[in-house]
C-alpha cells in the first residue's frame, strides 16, 4: 500500500502557542500511522496581505507558489487552527488566499486544493475549543475552494491545561479525537495516493 504523503501547517507564528504544540502532536502521531509527515512553519513563508490588484498586476508572490507547490506534494493536509473572535485567524485565510490564486500552466482554478483531503483541529483557552475557527475554516475550504474536508476534527478546550510535560494531551476525549482524525486522514489519504 502506498505510503500518503501529509503536510501539517499550524496557524500560529507564535512559538508557545497551543495550535503549534497541537500540530507537533498530530504530526506525531500520523508518523506512527505510517504517514510521510511533513511540518512547516508559515512564518518561513511570509505573504504580503491579500490583493487582488496586487495578483493581477506582479502575480502571486514566491511563497505562495511554494506553498501551493508543498500542498499540491501532499494528498493530505491537517491544518491547525487557533481561534480568534470566533473566526479563523488572518494568517491562514491570507495563505489560503493567495493559494487560491496560483496556477501553472494550464491548470484549473483552486487545484491546490482538488485530489487531496483536509483535516482540521484547533486548539483554545475558551470552552469552545476553537470550534468556531474550524467552523469559518471548513466554510472557506468545502465551499469556497471546493476542497474535500473530513467530518471528523479534534478540538481542545481550556488549552492552558490541556498538555502534560510530554505535549500529550490530558484530556480523553480530546486525545481520542485527534486518534480519530489521524486514522481517516491517513486512510483517506491512503486511497487518494
Amino acid at each position: 500500500m502506498a505510503v500518503p504523503r501529509i503536510l501539517v501547517i499550524p496557524g500560529s507564528l507564535r512559538a508557545k502557542s497551543y495550535n503549534v504544540r497541537l500540530a507537533a502532536l498530530a504530526s506525531k502521531q500520523l508518523t506512527l500511522a505510517d504517514a510521510d509527515v511533513t511540518r512547516i512553519s508559515l512564518v518561513d513563508y511570509p505573504l504580503p496581505i491579500y490583493d487582488a490588484d496586487t495578483a493581477e498586476e506582479s502575480g502571486p508572490p514566491h511563497n505562495a507558489f511554494k506553498l501551493k507547490q508543498l500542498m499540491s506534494a501532499h494528498q493530505g493536509i491537517f491544518i491547525v487552527s487557533p481561534e480568534y473572535n470566533a473566526s479563523l485567524t488572518p494568517l491562514i485565510k491570507n495563505t489560503i488566499d493567495w493559494i487560491s490564486v496560483v496556477r501553472e500552466r494550464g491548470e484549473p482554478p483552486l487545484a491546490a486544493y482538488q485530489n487531496r483531503v483536509f483535516a482540521l483541529g484547533g486548539a483554545s483557552p475558551r470552552r469552545s475549543g476553537a470550534s468556531h475557527s474550524l467552523l469559518a475554516l471548513r466554510q472557506v475550504l468545502a465551499v469556497g475552494c471546493g476542497a474535500l474536508v473530513l467530518a471528523e476534527q479534534v478540538t481542545v478546550p481550556n488549552a492552558e491545561h490541556a498538555f502534560d510535560d510530554m505535549d500529550e494531551l490530558t484530556d480523553a476525549g480530546a486525545a481520542n479525537q485527534l486518534k480519530v482524525v489521524v486514522r481517516k486522514l491517513v486512510d483517506t489519504a491512503r486511497l487518494l495516493a
